[in-house]
């Protein structure tokens, strides 16, 4: 009887963690703003324009395509295809910012703004340039692991008006959130439960 209990114990809670690590992982997919999925792709909004996003680090993970989870603290290079005509005839730029206020995947242009010293929060810049073949292509060796925040920002040919696209990402490792705090709340609740119905009493009686 003692395994009894204390496997039906042990089996609420791995059913609890996986329905959370479900609805957590559902969350975080369709949840944010920056980055979108579509067909497994990763896919950013320039105001009304749209590119696919992929992050390569070819030293380590030689063609393996990454978007918001980059494992490793190394060598980065950042790849935008452009899906709207118009991005081709504008000068689009590139930033990477820590996120210092711990905005994660709700980022946005407003919590750029009111990032009190910019540059300071800045790892790496990319100069504005227009890229008439379609595809945008940077690189950048971080040397922390962390969470960032991207940047890019496109001018208008005519208007010269600016339209910004920003989007959250973790380098060495995923961010798992408040998953293991509600693995611990989830394991308390059953014990308490299991404690109120008498369990500790029938365990002990079984033992005797």
């Amino acid at each position: 009887m003692k395994k009894s209990f204390t496997s039906s114990f042990l089996s609420r809670i791995v059913r609890v963690a996986i329905l959370l690590g479900i609805t957590e992982s559902a969350f975080y997919s369709h949840g944010h703003g920056g980055v979108a999925f579509e067909d497994d792709l990763c896919v950013i909004n320039v105001n009304f324009m749209q590119a696919h996003f992929t992050v390569f680090q070819p030293e380590a993970r030689q063609n393996t395509e990454y978007c918001e989870d980059i494992p490793d603290v190394t060598r980065s290079v950042f790849v935008m295809e452009y899906l709207h005509d118009l991005l081709t005839e504008m000068s689009i730029d590139f930033r990477i910012v820590r996120d210092i206020n711990d905005v994660g995947r709700f980022a946005s242009w407003k919590d750029i703004e009111a990032i009190d010293d910019l540059e300071a929060a800045t790892v790496f810049y990319q100069q504005p340039r227009i890229e008439e073949g379609g595809f945008y292509q940077t690189s950048y060796e971080f040397l922390d692991k962390g969470t960032y925040i991207g940047v890019v920002t496109a001018v208008h040919p005519e208007e010269k008006r600016n339209y910004n696209a920003v989007f959250y990402f973790q380098v060495g490792g995923r961010d798992w959130g408040t998953i293991p705090l509600f693995i611990l709340i989830a394991a308390l609740l059953q014990l308490g439960y299991w404690l109120s119905k008498g369990g500790w009493e029938r365990l002990r009686s079984e033992t005797v």
